[in-house]
Order: structure tokens, then C-alpha cells, then sequence
């Protein structure tokens, strides 16, 4: 295929049709965590989780009442995941900080009201390490953040003019911001339906997303970059911008899918521990694709766009 073939698929023509839909799909999500925000889990507030499998329906009422003969406070009793249900056989009890000893004791209580009942794990985070882990999560996001702006500036700084380097990188990092909030959007969005619970591994997630994003849209920005130098001026930065994407279409999709593909197995196969974990991988990669493509760039255009019309004026 030439060039000019290429440059016939001309993905700039709806950009503000993009970057409008990337507003719709982040709305629902902005104004769930306004609202309600994350339901944290023990990581981050400190407490116990603990989980039973039981051979018959079991209800809410019956595991509160055992609960509180041993003087244990109840904070929320959630059956199969769901967010509102009253019985089932399969529980997650989340709890005020209980020790060893005492859940020894709910145990056997629960084998001798509740026979055949299986406690599958028994978790215990103290207040102060709930705390801790939370300020090192926000800790860890800053220095990724300050990281990537730092390389994203360095990477770009011979862009050739009259463009702009820091519209470069600040496209990107709108593009990364995009993906990071859809995502946490999501979560929300999921923690007040289903009670999906925010821990340690999500913050992992959140930093791999943002690696990626960044990754797939700097592959296309350079590519950019390369093309301005080499293309006449007579293009126009938008056709510019336009042949690069279209030249760097087939790589993009072939990394991320090759990604969805991994992941979509382990969610599928995988243990229930991970499935939270790569679910938000999921929802990120995808992001991130199409971010790359469909936000960075519309944004890198109109910006540039708009300082031309700025400077002829």
C-alpha cells in the first residue's frame, strides 16, 4: 500500500465526534464518584474478611446474629458477590479488626449451628497498615505521574516548530488521564451495584494502565513527529497527523489485542482473586488503544489548530 492510499482513510475528519463520546463514556462513571465514590476494601480501612461457603442457603440475619455473640462488629454481609441479597451459600463477611483466637471461636460456632460450613479464608488488616498502604498507593501514583511527564517532556522536545512540545505531552497525559478515570469510573460505578471492592491489586492495575496509555499513544506521537520533519508543509499538520495514525493503525491493534486475548483468558480461567484485577486491566488496555488514537490525537490537532488560527489573527 503507498502513501497516498494510506492518507485515503481519514480517521481526523469526526474528530470531535471522539472526543465527544469519550465524554459521554466518562460521564456515569465522574458522577458515581462524586457521589459514592470507591468502596475501599479492607487494604485501605483496616478490619477482617472473612469467607464461608455453607451446604444450604444460609441468611443475612442468622450470620449477624452468630456474629454478635461473640461481640463482633458487623460492617457489611454480601452473598455472591451481589451488593443486596439475604441469603445464600456462598458469604463475605467484612468485619471490625478480629484477632485470631476470636475467629477460631466463630468457627466453631459456625460448624455447630451451620453443619458443613467451610471458612475458604480469613484476612485481618489493622487500622494503621490500612492507612499506611493507602497514603503509599497515592504516594506511588504521583511519582508515576511526575515520571511520565518528565519523560514524555524529554522524549518530545525536538518537535520540530512552529509545533509545540508541550502540546505533545500534555496530549498524552490528557489521553493517560482518560483511561486512569474510565477505569476508577467503572469501579465505582460496579462498587455500588455488585459491592466490587477496591484493594492493593487495583492500584497495580491503575499503574500499569497509565504505562501502557502512555506507551501506545507516545508510539503514534512519534511517529508524528517523524512525519513532520519528512511530509511538506503543505499537508497540513492534520493530514500529517492522520497518515501517522493510519501508519502506526496495524501495530497498535495487533499489541493490544494480543494483551485483550491474555487477559480475557486469565478472567475467564483464572482464579476469583485476580478477576477484579484483570477486569480493570481489560477496561484499561482497551481505553488505552483507543485513547491513543481517538483522544491524544484529536486534542494534539484542535490545540494546534487553534494556535495557528491565534497566530494568522
Amino acid at each position: 500500500m503507498n502513501k497516498t492510499n494510506k492518507n485515503e482513510l481519514n480517521l481526523m475528519k469526526y474528530k470531535i465526534f471522539y472526543l465527544i463520546f469519550s465524554a459521554v463514556v466518562l460521564l456515569p462513571g465522574i458522577i458515581f464518584l462524586l457521589f459514592f465514590g470507591l468502596k475501599l476494601s479492607i487494604d485501605f480501612t483496616g478490619g477482617s474478611l472473612i469467607k464461608y461457603e455453607f451446604q444450604s442457603e444460609t441468611s443475612k440475619s442468622d450470620i449477624e446474629r452468630v456474629l454478635t455473640q461473640h461481640g463482633v462488629e458487623v460492617e457489611s454481609i454480601v452473598f455472591s458477590g451481589l451488593k443486596t441479597n439475604d441469603s445464600g451459600t456462598s458469604v463475605t463477611i467484612r468485619t471490625k479488626v478480629v484477632d485470631t483466637s476470636k475467629n477460631d471461636e466463630i468457627k466453631a460456632t459456625f460448624q455447630s449451628e451451620f453443619p458443613g460450613s467451610n471458612q475458604q479464608s480469613f484476612e485481618t488488616v489493622g487500622p494503621s497498615i490500612g492507612v499506611e498502604t493507602a497514603k503509599n498507593a497515592f504516594i506511588a501514583l504521583a511519582l508515576a505521574l511526575i515520571g511520565i511527564f518528565i519523560y514524555i517532556a524529554i522524549v518530545f522536545r525536538n518537535v520540530p516548530k512552529p509545533y509545540s512540545s508541550t502540546k505533545f505531552g500534555l496530549s498524552a497525559l490528557i489521553a493517560m488521564f482518560h483511561d486512569a478515570v474510565l477505569v476508577i469510573g467503572i469501579f465505582s460505578i460496579l462498587g455500588y451495584f455488585f459491592g466490587t471492592e477496591v484493594d492493593a491489586l487495583f492500584i497495580t492495575a491503575v499503574l500499569t494502565i497509565i504505562g501502557f496509555s502512555v506507551h501506545d499513544t507516545i508510539v503514534v506521537f512519534d511517529r508524528i513527529r517523524e512525519n513532520l520533519k519528512k511530509m511538506p508543509q503543505s499537508w497540513g499538520f492534520e493530514k500529517i497527523v492522520n497518515f501517522s495514525i493510519v501508519e502506526t493503525l496495524n501495530r497498535s491493534l495487533a499489541t493490544s489485542l494480543t494483551v485483550i486475548i491474555t487477559l480475557s483468558s486469565l478472567y475467564v480461567l483464572g482464579g476469583e482473586s485476580i478477576k477484579d484485577f484483570v477486569l480493570a486491566m481489560l477496561i484499561g488496555i482497551i481505553s488505552g488503544t483507543y485513547s491513543s488514537i481517538f483522544t491524544a490525537s484529536p486534542i494534539l490537532v484542535l490545540w494546534e489548530e487553534r494556535s495557528k488560527r491565534r497566530k494568522l489573527k
